[in-house]
């Protein structure tokens, strides 16, 4: 669902928008810049792209376990 909404620009902004996106593009332009900065995605999109990269999954798994051994032969 969008939403609808007046902003004000300084005029050389709106006359560079305009020249650089067009007046259709605009809005799904300015969405775009803004997104990023309002809807914290950018850590869950990281851990899933993370997730699914089996080859490195299996070398942090290797690396936890070899923590684990570690501890075990730690004195206490």
């Amino acid at each position: 669902m969008h939403k609808r909404m007046t902003i004000t620009l300084d005029e050389a902004v709106y006359d560079g928008l305009y020249r650089t996106v067009g007046k259709r593009r605009m809005s799904q332009f300015i969405e775009n810049l803004v997104k990023p900065h309002v809807l914290d995605t950018t850590l869950d999109d990281g851990y899933r792209a993370m997730a699914a990269d089996t080859d490195r999954e299996m070398e942090a798994q290797a690396w936890t376990n070899g923590l684990i051994a570690d501890l075990a032969d730690e004195t206490r």
